[in-house]
């Protein structure tokens, strides 16, 4: 079981990974898992491919970073970021389709599924809708692992609801709304790091996030996304993990 459920302990450093496709390379993998802890693993849907798969696979266990399956839509074109209309069988099967494919390359190198976290549109939509989310719930309580997402949304009251350990994100290089909804960019866009180190240590020492509008928002959190895509993320990631060495 993943080394992050320790709930609100000091938080750990999860990216999102192995997003290439072919021969189009995106994203800044390498640099950053001498910096994370954990890693979500693109499964083919939303992006990545076999090579992609195995050789993130085979680097992230090599150092020692927890692995993760990162489910999306089915949509190369949008990257998972539109929404479909979906069962909770759908949801369930996409899923499990997903994380089964990385499974087989976990077991190749003989490393461990630590958890699922689901991608892009997808995430926002079981957020918002709770038998969606049952059906990625009933992934994660077939695999024995946790699932990351949002506090305070149906990501985990469903986990509750099935038996399913939570570990809940915090966001440093994307924007909430008033009401706590994660702002998605079709494009990711620089973060300045220093604002990034701001956020994480006013959640941790003031308990509050400031969203878009200037609402004060009081977001739980077990561990931080830092996105590998985002162009300078390897510095953020650096940021976010003074900030947590120092608190």
């Amino acid at each position: 079981m993943t080394d992050e459920t320790n709930r609100r302990g000091t938080p750990m450093i999860n990216s999102d990974m192995g997003e290439s496709l072919g021969l189009h390379s995106f994203g800044n993998d390498p640099a950053l898992l001498d910096t994370v802890d954990a890693i979500n693993v693109a499964c083919g849907f939303h992006s990545g491919d076999p090579d992609t798969m195995a050789e993130t696979v085979a680097a992230a266990h090599g150092r020692g970073v927890l692995i993760g399956a990162h489910p999306g839509l089915p949509d190369l074109v949008g990257f998972g970021r539109r929404e479909m209309k979906l069962s909770p069988q759908e949801v369930e099967h996409l899923v499990l389709y997903q994380v089964g494919a990385l499974s087989a390359f976990l077991r190749h190198e003989g490393a461990p599924l630590n958890h699922i976290k689901p991608h892009g549109s997808l995430y926002g939509m079981l957020a918002r809708d709770a038998d969606l989310m049952r059906g990625a719930a009933r992934v994660a309580r077939l695999f024995d692992v946790a699932i990351y997402g949002i506090a305070g949304t149906a990501h985990e009251s469903v986990c509750e609801e099935l038996g399913v350990p939570f570990v809940a994100e915090l966001y440093v290089d994307l924007n909430y709304g008033p009401a706590g909804e994660l702002l998605i960019q079709r494009r990711p866009e620089p973060t300045d790091p220093a604002a990034a180190a701001r956020r994480v240590t006013r959640a941790l020492t003031d308990g509050v996030v400031e969203a878009s509008d200037g609402t004060l928002l009081t977001i739980p959190f077990d561990s931080v996304c830092v996105h590998s895509d985002a162009p300078n993320s390897p510095e953020v990631a650096a940021a976010v993990r003074s900030a947590l060495d120092t608190l």
